[in-house]
């Protein structure tokens, strides 16, 4: 398991109304207790760039800023991304 001390972040890129941004959260929800990882959330729909950048491609989840999925949640996936 990571250092607690270390926190780590784990970003979704998400939008109000995604089926597969709840599923996500959902999937992450006990590799993100394991490991004392921060969930940010961010709404593309709230800033035109990001809309833009990501159109209908979310959810999009980022690891200690390294992007580890889009659409779809592997949960072995995260948590070797909070391993490494």
């Amino acid at each position: 398991m990571e250092n607690p001390s270390k926190s780590q972040e784990v970003l979704l890129y998400t939008r109000a109304g995604c089926h597969l941004c709840e599923e996500a959260k959902a999937a992450m929800k006990p590799v993100l207790r394991e490991f004392g990882a921060r969930l940010r959330e961010v709404d593309v729909d709230s800033d035109p760039g990001l809309a833009g950048e990501f159109g209908m491609d979310v959810p999009v989840v980022f690891v200690n800023g390294r992007k580890v999925a889009k659409h779809r949640v592997d949960p072995g996936r995260i948590r070797r991304a909070l391993s490494s």
